[in-house]
């Protein structure tokens, strides 16, 4: 899956900020747009949230939660377990997506900041798709169910 979001971000508090904007799904084919609302900030003891209600064109719906928590080893290498549940309020065997939890992502990522601003990483990532969007990928020929490695760059400006 490919996306893009374009979001305006305004603080409402010390560690949170409220976004709106629009969000354009690439891939898979056909592209589909959304309208944005939803909080990202920092949850009590350091853990990274964001969360985003999507509403699409033809009344389509979704919503996304993720979490991520930085585990300091020292104070460049830090390894990152992350957390990200979808839910949509329709089926779309063309999208792969179901009624209710739709998939789960999970994964850990090892990063090593040369510089703040850069950081190779390696790290593990398995995500699972549940209800018709699990029916939707065996009946595409694709496991429901998949693990990958990955590699990496983290940057920022």
């Amino acid at each position: 899956n490919l996306e893009a979001q374009a979001l305006f971000s305004r603080a409402i508090s010390t560690y949170w900020d409220f976004q709106t904007g629009i969000r354009t799904d690439i891939k898979p084919s056909p592209s589909r747009n959304w309208g944005v609302i939803g909080v990202k900030g920092l949850a009590p003891y350091f853990f990274d949230i964001d969360a985003a209600v999507f509403i699409g064109e033809s009344g389509a719906s979704a919503a996304r939660i993720s979490a991520e928590y930085d585990i300091l080893f020292t104070q460049r290498l830090i390894l990152t377990p992350e957390i990200e549940v979808n839910f949509y309020g329709q089926n779309n065997q063309k999208k792969g997506t179901s009624t209710g939890l739709s998939d789960l992502n999970t994964g850990l990522r090892l990063r090593y900041e040369l510089r703040r601003e850069f950081a190779p990483y390696v790290g593990v990532s398995w995500s699972k798709k549940f209800g018709k969007a699990a029916d939707f990928a065996t009946t595409e020929n694709k496991q429901p169910e998949e693990t990958n490695w990955v590699l990496g760059i983290r940057a920022w400006f």
